[in-house]
């Protein structure tokens, strides 16, 4: 990342950071930066959220308004700083299982409020932080320091569960395709509604040790061997996407939002009790 952009947008006093060397957390994070800072964003109207998780570290490395909260519950503190000073633009960052296993119900009613946030979720399908157990996107028959002998739970989709829960914009990208994630964020903050971007990593540590996927170069080239851009996608018949997934703007659509509904309330209740 450019020097200015670390002078500008981290607390150089919590350098370096605890990330294992490898992992694409700090790829993902830069991407996040990189999009308010192309937005041209206050600094000082910008919130950070996170919970619990390797992810959720970013929060204290950032200079913005940030707030590190309890495991699976970032969405829900973000709800109620949104609702408080609805001025100010909010970000959760989380993980696959601090978003999709604990804190799994917050993220299906905020999808369905559609209140203004935006989630973008480091998906390194497994609980890196706290020893390596497999999660909701641990792939079948992948190993985790829960699943020694193979996980045989289906893969959670997110994206499709931020769809079929109501949210109003939905991308997928990895940290590989930096540009087109860092373009996806932008979307995704500059969107009036409940933004869930999935941002595939990498956790050579864990996940990468535990099923022999070698280097974290080996492991983004991975990404960029399987990833799909879903216009390349539309063209392509099923049995043509063994091993693949598909990245890029998967839903943008315009319904209205909560907190605004919520205050026209307020206003017409207010102008029926004079």
């Amino acid at each position: 990342m450019a020097s200015e952009l670390v002078e500008r947008y981290f607390r150089k006093e919590t350098l370096p950071n605890i990330w294992c060397p490898g992992c694409s957390n700090g790829i993902v994070t830069s991407a996040i930066v990189r999009a308010i800072d192309n937005l041209g964003l206050d600094q000082n109207k910008v919130c950070i959220v996170s919970g619990i998780g390797c992810s959720a570290r970013a929060s204290g490395y950032l200079d913005f308004n940030t707030l590190h909260t309890t495991h699976g519950r970032a969405i829900a503190f973000a709800t109620g700083i949104k609702f408080a000073n609805p001025e100010l633009t909010v970000i959760v960052i989380t993980g696959d299982g601090d978003n999709a296993a604990i804190g799994g119900n917050h993220f299906i009613h905020a999808c369905r409020r559609n209140i203004d946030l935006t989630v973008v979720m480091y998906n390194n399908h497994i609980y890196g932080m706290t020893g390596g157990q497999y999660s909701p996107t641990t792939p079948r028959f992948d190993r985790a320091t829960t699943t020694p002998y193979g996980n045989i739970d289906r893969y959670f989709d997110i994206c499709k569960l931020a769809i079929g829960a109501g949210a109003t914009y939905v991308a997928r990208g990895t940290a590989y395709h930096v540009q087109q994630l860092t373009k996806l964020i932008e979307r995704g903050i500059s969107h009036k509604g409940f933004s869930f971007i999935e941002a595939l990593s990498i956790c050579p540590t864990y996940y990468g040790r535990k099923n022999k996927k070698g280097t974290p170069a080996d492991m983004l080239k991975w990404l960029k061997d399987h990833a799909v851009d879903i216009k390349q996608g539309s063209k392509m018949d099923p049995e043509e996407f063994h091993d693949k997934f598909i990245i890029g703007e998967l839903l943008n659509i315009d319904e209205p939002e909560f907190v605004e509904e919520y205050q026209k309330m307020l206003n017409n209740l207010k102008v029926n009790y004079k």
